[in-house]
């Protein structure tokens, strides 16, 4: 074998390992870029399940009181 054919050997075989690992690059950026976006959904998630507790416990104040007050005038209950 020439040194020619030697060295383009080798280039190709370089070159199939920088494809290989931007594949793998890819691929693991993609994984980092799925699980970033899971988290988000996650934080939000929590978020508005978080607002809406804090939403439910406000309005179930508000009646309480309101009862209260109804039973302190005994006004009669609907």
């Amino acid at each position: 074998m020439h040194e020619a054919e030697r060295n383009e050997l080798e280039f190709m075989r370089i070159r199939a390992l920088a494809v290989g690992a931007q594949s793998v690059g890819a691929l693991a950026l993609g994984a980092l870029a799925i699980g970033a976006f899971a988290l988000g959904v996650v934080a939000v998630g929590r978020l508005v399940i978080g607002r809406a507790k804090i939403r439910h416990l406000e309005i179930g104040d508000l009646v309480v009181n309101r009862l209260r007050v109804m039973d302190s005038l005994e006004i009669p209950r609907d």
